[in-house]
């Protein structure tokens, strides 16, 4: 006898939608925010609270760190719903801001509370960076998905473009350079002071964000808005045999893993970079400023375009590696004026690394699309945790390496034109599928 053959139900879509994706979006901005607080400060940093250069490195590092329990927030938010995870990110986020504002006068102990603090920032990581697809696809309907999918991920950037932007206007650099009126006053009680009022704001921010999400935040719509939204999901364990066992995941995954890592680390400690070539703190906080938010215009708008044009993810990251490979490129032979003798200005700088954070930073929710695409129907948090374990292994590890070589950034700034050419080559030779496409397209008529 033949099987029935049931017709789906059309999706719905929900004007709250947009609130929920506010919220988590905001919450994302914030967590970046906090997390790139030290490095563009890390000057007046040293002077105020003592901090090495080791320690600055660690305050970025601890961001990596804080993705050891990846795969528990993935279970969590697989097993549990957004409310859950959001909630238990948020509170860990509060606690953290919270620690770093402890007024305590040893200046040890002041110092083991602020890493603390970066750490519990650290473990919301996981969720902020990795529950963007899945809030798209249980929200959002499949022609809106990629432009939801970007601005939940992307947001996460802004925030640390915010602190580029936020800390040297507010806090005085040692060598005084400084657009406050108050410049003359720098002394370390000032500078001091001033980091403190930076810190009590950004636990304000995030306090207010966790009251909004704990009085509304739902896991999920009455409705799915779409088929692929209503359909079964591989379980934990087939979902980790089927990702570990898929070549093109794989190849994707590192496409993505390897150059976003290194470029995370190397914009974490972009002002530790630039410092040596006689850029001043408040120069090198505009260049990671608008390096980060031209990339968040950029990716969303691609995202933008990815919607209204479907089937076109590798070829958008295929112009935007390359792009990214011209970038990197430029900015490494300038910065090597003794052997290339390349004019070595503030607009070449300007230039190389705005461009470099655009074509990179606008990618991120290109690839997240690709990879959900690609190992359909695994669920899209497990999915995305999977790849940014991986690049906050990549940074990780970048990270340790410069706790010890800390005094000569050439080979650091290598590592950029390397890991984007490689990963341009991985999506050369990607084959792109679109099976969650196919299912809300063709089974939907």
């Amino acid at each position: 006898v033949p099987v029935p053959r049931l017709a789906p139900l059309a999706g719905r879509v929900y004007g709250r939608r947009w609130l929920v994706l506010l919220l988590f979006s905001l919450l994302g901005f914030a967590q970046g925010l906090v997390w790139n607080s030290w490095g563009p400060i890390q000057n007046s940093a040293r002077l105020a609270f003592g901090f090495s250069g080791w320690d600055i490195a660690l305050l970025v590092f601890w961001g990596p760190i804080g993705f050891a329990p990846c795969f528990f927030f993935m279970w969590l938010m697989d097993k549990k719903g957004l409310r859950v995870t959001v909630l238990l990110t948020s509170s860990l986020m509060v606690l953290g801001a919270g620690l770093r504002c402890v007024p305590v006068s040893d200046l040890e102990i002041r110092k083991k509370l602020i890493h603390g603090g970066q750490l519990l920032n650290g473990l919301a990581g996981p969720t902020v960076m990795n529950a963007a697809p899945f809030l798209s696809t249980t929200w959002f309907s499949p022609d809106e998905r990629a432009t939801a999918t970007a601005i939940a991920s992307l947001l996460n950037y802004l925030g640390a473009a915010g602190a580029f932007l936020v800390g040297p206007l507010v806090v005085p650099s040692p060598n005084g350079t400084s657009h406050l009126p108050l410049v003359s006053q720098s002394n370390t009680e000032h500078i001091k002071d001033r980091i403190e009022a930076v810190l009590y704001a950004e636990f304000g921010m995030v306090s207010l964000i966790f009251s909004a999400a704990l009085a509304y935040f739902p896991s999920r719509p009455p409705f799915p808005p779409s088929v692929a939204a209503a359909s079964q999901r591989l379980s934990y364990r087939r979902s980790f045999c089927r990702l570990l066992s898929n070549f093109r995941f794989l190849m994707i995954a590192l496409a993505y893993a390897i150059p976003l890592g290194v470029f995370s680390g190397w914009s974490g400690v972009l002002d530790l970079i630039l410092t040596p070539v006689h850029v001043s703190q408040v120069d090198a906080g505009w260049i990671g400023f608008w390096s980060i938010v031209g990339g968040c215009v950029v990716g969303i708008a691609m995202a933008r375009f990815a919607d209204f044009i479907r089937g076109m993810l590798k070829f958008i990251l295929l112009l935007l590696l390359s792009g990214a490979t011209l970038a990197s490129t430029w900015f490494t032979l300038t910065c090597l004026t003794s052997v290339t003798h390349l004019p070595l200005t503030t607009a070449t700088l300007y230039t190389s690394c705005i461009l470099l954070g655009i074509f990179l930073n606008s990618s991120v929710p290109i690839f997240f699309e690709l990879f959900v695409e690609t190992v359909y129907p695994v669920p899209e948090g497990i999915t995305c945790g999977v790849v940014t374990f991986l690049s906050n292994v990549f940074m990780g590890v970048l990270l340790f390496f410069l706790t010890f070589y800390h005094t000569e950034f050439s080979w650091f700034n290598w590592c950029l034109p390397g890991s984007c050419l490689l990963s341009l080559l991985l999506i050369l030779c990607f084959r792109e599928s679109y099976d969650r496409l196919y299912l809300d397209v063709v089974v939907s008529v």
